[in-house]
């Protein structure tokens, strides 16, 4: 049998079983299963926030000349000002994206309470449990990613 014909075999079974979870009504994880991801999400949440911490301590609280590590009194040269300006802006844009990246879990929390985290927004089918331990703030499966990566 030809390549194409077992993956179209494979993709109309997938579709068959994805159409039976939906009528049977299983499209929602379970209890367990939300509660398990509810501890992955809040430790996932935690490291960010230690992080973010990290970032801030290292790069708002000192000085300038601490953060150069200079202890001469003699003024900077423009290269080494413009080094660590360049080092405090790209510290503070990796904790702007971090704060993103909290605003989408607390999101996940708030579906896991509501009962609704792990299903597509698009489809309204469930996300599959691999991709939502990948990417914990998944919203959409990855058939409806992928068709929204092409638009």
């Amino acid at each position: 049998m030809s390549r194409k014909i077992k993956s179209k075999k494979k993709i109309l079974r997938n579709r068959k079983t994805a159409k039976k979870a939906v009528c049977s009504g299983k499209n929602k994880l379970s209890k367990k299963e939300l509660a398990e991801f509810r501890k992955l999400v809040l430790r996932r949440k935690d490291e960010i926030l230690a992080d973010i911490k990290h970032i801030s301590d290292d790069t708002l609280k000192q000085s300038q000349k601490e953060a150069s590590g200079d202890i001469s009194g003699y003024t900077y040269h423009m290269a080494d000002v413009a080094t660590d300006n360049y080092d405090r802006e790209f510290s503070l844009g990796l904790a702007s994206n971090e704060r993103k990246f909290i605003y989408e879990l607390d999101d996940a929390l708030k579906k896991i309470e509501e009962g609704t985290f792990g299903i597509c927004e698009d489809c309204k089918g469930l996300i599959a449990k691999n991709r939502i331990k990948a990417v914990l703030h998944a919203r959409f499966c990855v058939k409806c990613q992928e068709k929204r990566e092409k638009r």
